[in-house]
């Protein structure tokens, strides 16, 4: 038997398994099974040399990379027309797009790739149409763009987000605050503050054994967790937690108040690139949802140029500023004066090291030895 059909074996038994106290072990066994049988189907698809054809990977490139994911026809092209100078083609079918086709958003001094993949298709996770390389590329992105249809019913959605969760990526989720510490003896042991609402001793050892780890410390630090949560802490190598902006198009066709309730939910967005109405609103849920620093640099004597920003991410420190404006220069780093809210006096420079966090539009003079 093969893993698809392995894993459409298991999606059956699941489907006919009834959810209560008495099933929830063997339930919990099944979905390990089927995470470490989806995990083979991805590294097997990796592995298989790529031969000719259409390219279809895009290298990253610029301060950020947004990939465009949707249905067929939803108008993942049409927008990407719009704010980059890339004129992917446009037509009243679907799968116009075979290929990945990249463009450039430039905003507030940024770079910001966007990557218009192929419309996917129900099944793509288990490799209908190209959907396993769709969501392959997603991978990498920093942001998802999920295009979806306002004129369409609402599962198209929970299709989407079911398709990227089958490989691994885990939209607007952080980490579960589960900790996995292999030994070498002493069996399973589960360990936690308080005792977790949804998982117990036997069935992280059950799952465990399955992944062959026999000796492990498991700490659980939120109650909250779950037997998925779990799984993933063990694939967390192929496991992709990324931000998901849901953006829904054609709102010209519907109703106000269909409009105005689809708007209200949450990390939500809604354009219509015909009439070109939002489009401006999405790009800058984009910039928020990027989280993205405008850093100022400054020479001695010479007043910092404003025109010109250098975007770095949020949290990046004065050796991050240093690796991009050249990766050898934080080795003759001596000092760095800083200006902006980072700056503990104010309107007047800080001297500071390396490890000193940076804030949105502060300036920066960089010293060498």
């Amino acid at each position: 038997m093969g893993v698809l059909e392995k894993i459409e074996q298991i999606k059956q038994e699941l489907a006919r398994t009834q959810k209560n106290k008495a099933t929830e072990y063997h339930i919990g066994l099944l979905k390990g099974k089927l995470a470490r049988y989806r995990r083979e189907l991805i590294e097997g698809e990796q592995t298989k040399s790529s031969g000719g054809g259409q390219g279809f990977d895009v290298s990253k490139s610029g301060d950020a990379r947004i990939s465009l994911i949707g249905f067929p026809s939803v108008g993942k092209s049409s927008f990407l027309s719009k704010i980059t100078k890339t004129k992917s083609e446009v037509a009243h079918y679907a799968f116009t797009t075979l290929t990945s086709v990249p463009g450039v958003l430039e905003y507030e001094g940024a770079e910001i790739q966007i990557v218009d993949l192929p419309g996917i298709i129900k099944g793509a996770s288990e490799g209908k149409g190209r959907g396993r390389q769709v969501v392959a590329t997603a991978k990498t992105s920093d942001l998802i763009l999920m295009v979806l249809d306002a004129t369409k019913s609402s599962n198209q959605r929970e299709i989407l987000e079911r398709e990227l969760e089958s490989v691994g990526i885990r939209l607007n989720k952080e980490r579960p605050n589960i900790v996995i510490t292999m030994k070498k003896t002493g069996g399973v042991k589960l360990s936690f503050m308080t005792p977790p609402k949804n998982l117990n001793e036997k069935i992280v050892a059950a799952i465990l054994k399955d992944y062959k780890v026999h000796n492990a410390d498991v700490m659980v630090r939120d109650e909250n967790v779950t037997i998925d949560d779990l799984i993933d802490v063990i694939n967390e190598k192929h496991r992709f937690y990324i931000p998901c902006l849901y953006v829904y198009n054609k709102i010209d066709a519907v109703s106000l108040e269909e409009v105005d309730r689809i708007a209200r939910q949450p990390n939500t967005a809604v354009m219509s690139c015909e009439l070109d109405l939002g489009v401006k609103d999405v790009i800058e849920e984009i910039w928020y949802r990027l989280n993205l620093l405008r850093i100022y640099t400054k020479r001695r004597g010479v007043q910092p140029e404003f025109k010109e920003a250098l975007v770095v991410r949020n949290g990046s420190t004065i050796e991050d500023v240093c690796n991009s404006i050249h990766r050898d220069f934080k080795d003759q780093f001596k000092y760095a004066l800083v200006w902006g809210s980072s700056s503990k006096f104010g309107n007047a420079p800080q001297k500071c090291g390396l490890n000193h966090k940076i804030h949105d539009q502060d300036v920066v003079s960089v010293f060498a030895k």
